[in-house]
């Protein structure tokens, strides 16, 4: 495992995961609910940044290894889980959203490893439609997590919406992916 700067960023990033998760169970007394929403809103959002700007510099550095490779798209899912499940509990989002959407992360992610196995991992490389159903959901989380108007704006509304936006994204990547796998899975190939 490289200990390099990409690598460090996406270990911080996993890092970051349970301090997230625990801004929610402080006492109120400490940290008012406002407060709450605020800090896990920032960390969720640099945990995003983080996620471009490892990517960035592993291309501009050099620095990229089957392991980073591994690395970044487990903790952009567990970040992402661990949110979305946070906010089912906060009565912010609805559980069958988070369902869907962690539901196809375990599936796409499973469907990438066999078919890598097979050899024929192209065949679900990243397709523009994931790339706006990630979009629109790392736009949508923040929102929900900040729970507050804005400028007159509903921010939870604009999150709920974007959030719905991404689960329709996330039911068409999962088809488009499942697709393209689809000659594989019923050429008799099993992956073994």
């Amino acid at each position: 495992m490289p200990l390099n700067i990409p690598n460090s960023l996406t270990w911080a990033r996993i890092v970051l995961i349970p301090i997230f998760v625990g801004v929610f169970y402080l006492p109120d007394s400490l940290l008012s609910v406002h407060s709450k929403n605020l800090v896990a809103t920032a960390l969720f959002a640099a945990a995003a940044i983080t996620d471009w700007f490892d990517g960035y510099l592993a291309r501009a550095l050099g620095q990229t290894s089957a392991f980073g490779a591994f690395l970044d798209p487990v903790a952009d899912k567990l970040m992402v889980a661990a949110a979305l499940i946070l906010l089912v509990e906060l009565s912010r989002v609805d559980a069958i959203i988070a369902v869907i959407i962690i539901g196809r992360e375990i599936t796409i992610s499973a469907l990438r490893e066999w078919m890598a196995r097979v050899g024929k991992s192209a065949s679900v490389a990243v397709a523009y439609v994931g790339k706006l159903k990630t979009a629109a959901q790392m736009a949508a989380i923040p929102l929900l997590l900040y729970d507050a108007p804005l400028l007159s704006i509903d921010i939870r509304m604009l999150g709920s919406v974007l959030l719905y936006v991404a689960a329709a994204l996330t039911l068409w990547s999962m088809g488009y992916y499942l697709q393209r796998a689809i000659p594989l899975l019923t050429g008799g190939q099993d992956g073994k």
